[in-house]
């Protein structure tokens, strides 16, 4: 059984940093990309709808890529003996409120997390 489960999130204030977690079971870990997700406050709550693909990283780690809105300031990174992805955000802005999940696609099928909430407020 699949399974991703998200832990980090948090209030901080802008241009402060926080570190995203995603614990991943079920499937062959090191053989599939990870991907970070964002769902802003107030968009259409359907799954896959008005997520924004903030970071991605394959499976060995040796690619990632980024929106543009988190370029240069998150980082995607994994690590497959503890079976973690991570995502580091730093000098965050209160356009990044959203709540963060993590998302596997593991043999045709996606795998959500339940999401994290990030909210970057003075």
């Amino acid at each position: 059984q699949v399974q991703v489960v998200e832990s980090g999130g948090g209030l901080v204030q802008p241009g402060g940093s926080l570190r995203l977690s995603c614990s991943a079971s079920g499937f062959t870990f090191s053989s599939y990309a990870m991907s970070w997700y964002r769902q802003a406050p107030g968009k259409d709550q359907a799954p896959g709808k008005e997520r924004e693909l903030v970071a991605r990283i394959t499976g060995a780690g040796g690619r990632t890529t980024y929106s543009d809105s988190v370029k240069g300031r998150f980082t995607i990174s994994r690590d497959n003996v503890k079976k973690m992805v991570y995502l580091q955000m730093n000098s965050l802005k209160p356009e990044d409120t959203a709540v963060y999940c993590c998302y596997a696609q593991v043999v045709g099928y996606g795998y959500w997390g339940q999401g994290t909430q990030v909210t970057v407020s003075s």
